[in-house]
Parts: C-alpha cells; sequence; structure tokens
C-alpha cells in the first residue's frame, strides 16, 4: 500500500452530503446486510474477519450497536482484545489470535486485534525495531493464511481528530451512561498521539499486502456507519454467493 499521511485525510464528512439523506441509505445498507449474513451462514464457503482499530474514543463499540444490529447474533461473533495475560504473553503475539478467527458462513469481528503488537509497543517501545519489522512479516503471512483459507479480511482504520476525541473524553466524564468507560489511561496516551499516528502510518504501509486498510472518517458518527455498512455490503455482495439447494445440502453428507 502506498504510503499515507492521516495529516492529510479528512477526519469528518464530505461536506456536500445531506446527513438525513445517508442516515437512510445507511438503514437500506443494514437491511441489505442481514440478508447477505444469512446468505452467508447458509452457503458456508467463506468467512469475514472485521478488524477495527482505532485511537480511544474513536468509535468502535459504535459501529458494533449501530452497524451490526441488524445480523442474526447466531452468525457473528465479536472479541475485544485487552492487555494480554500473563498465559498469553509466554506464546508468540498470534497465539491469541487466531483460536478467535471466523470458521465458514459466520462474521467475527475484533475490536482490536493483533495490531495492536505492532502499534502500543512500537509507540512506547516496549520492544525494538526489529521485532516490529519481524511482526509486520508475521502478519502479512497470517493474513495470507486466513485469504488461502476463504477468509476474507476487512480492516477498519477509525480516523478520528485529537479535537473531537477530547470532546468524547469528556462526555464520559460527565454524561452518566458513558461514565463506565471513563479510562484514565486514555487520557495518558493522548500525549502519544502524533506517535500512534506514525505507527499506524507503518502499519498500513507494512501491512496491507493481502487485506488493504480502509481510512474511515469519524468525526461524524453518521457518516463512519455509512461508510463501514457500505464496504461490508460491497465486499459480501462481490462474493456471488447462491443458497444451497437440496442437491447442495445432499453432497455434502
Amino acid at each position: 500500500m502506498k504510503k499515507i499521511k492521516l495529516k492529510d485525510i479528512e477526519t469528518g464528512a464530505p461536506k456536500k452530503l445531506n446527513k438525513e439523506k445517508i442516515k437512510k441509505e445507511t438503514g437500506k445498507l443494514k437491511i441489505k446486510l442481514e440478508e447477505l449474513q444469512n446468505l452467508l451462514y447458509a452457503e458456508s464457503k467463506h468467512g469475514l474477519l472485521v478488524i477495527l482499530q482505532g485511537m480511544d474514543a474513536s468509535g468502535k463499540d459504535g459501529v458494533l450497536r449501530n452497524v451490526f444490529d441488524t445480523v442474526n447474533p447466531l452468525g457473528c461473533r465479536v472479541t475485544a482484545f485487552k492487555a494480554p495475560t500473563e498465559n498469553e504473553l509466554k506464546h508468540d503475539f498470534l497465539w491469541r489470535i487466531h483460536i478467535h478467527t471466523p470458521r465458514k458462513g459466520m462474521i467475527h469481528i475484533f475490536n482490536r486485534s493483533h495490531y495492536e503488537d505492532v502499534l502500543i509497543q512500537k509507540v512506547h517501545k516496549w520492544v525494538d525495531d526489529k521485532i516490529i519489522e519481524k511482526r509486520y512479516e508475521h502478519i502479512n503471512n497470517f493474513e495470507r493464511l486466513l485469504t488461502e483459507s476463504g477468509t476474507v479480511v476487512l480492516k477498519f482504520y477509525l480516523h478520528i481528530s485529537k479535537d473531537e476525541q477530547q470532546v468524547r473524553l469528556n462526555e464520559r466524564m460527565s454524561d452518566k451512561t458513558k461514565m463506565w468507560k471513563y479510562n484514565e489511561g486514555d487520557l495518558l496516551e493522548r500525549e502519544y498521539w502524533d506517535g500512534y499516528m506514525k505507527a499506524y502510518e507503518a502499519a498500513f504501509e507494512n501491512c496491507s499486502e493481502y487485506a488493504e486498510w480502509n481510512i474511515v472518517p469519524c468525526d461524524n458518527n453518521w457518516y463512519k456507519e455509512y461508510y463501514i455498512a457500505k464496504k461490508l455490503v460491497e465486499t459480501l455482495e462481490s462474493l456471488k454467493m447462491k443458497y444451497p439447494g437440496f442437491k447442495d445440502m445432499k453432497d455434502k453428507k
């Protein structure tokens, strides 16, 4: 993937768009997504892995709540990756990830992912650059294995501005429905903003060989949801899926 400079990419919705019209389009896309997810599950020839990455308060939880709310829970799983446990740290960094990838017919969503091991660890210099470079290679091989095994990998970076992030973090301290999300560490991590931008840019450049990144403007949630829903629908439609007939089911036995 060509070099990306995040400072050159808008974090807000295109000004020409009509908010209400886009929200209606999103509603239509979500109905289509429901149909396609049912088809994906029935055909069971592909899996879909959706990776959500972004700075704190960029809206990862909102995507789960407002884009995937029409999807049948039977065919969808969400994994939120936190700091590795003591046991996980005793294995390679992909060990805890692979078990959560989707079987055929399923959509699995990662709220953060294996990319944390080339982001936060790079920013805080918990490992040296040689290890980070090797991890880029391991990630590419991992995503190659997934794609060649029938898993479609969709990666979304939720691109929020530093100013909008501050607004949302402040809301967590004043809105009782969001206060539970407040984490003092989120404010501390803001001090490393520039470092994170560089780490993300390096990940885009080095880890796009088998699954390209989608840079999603996130200052306006209504546009973020439309963007992701549209990409999901387009991707699933491109698989040219068909419902299996009686003969197909009989042949599986």
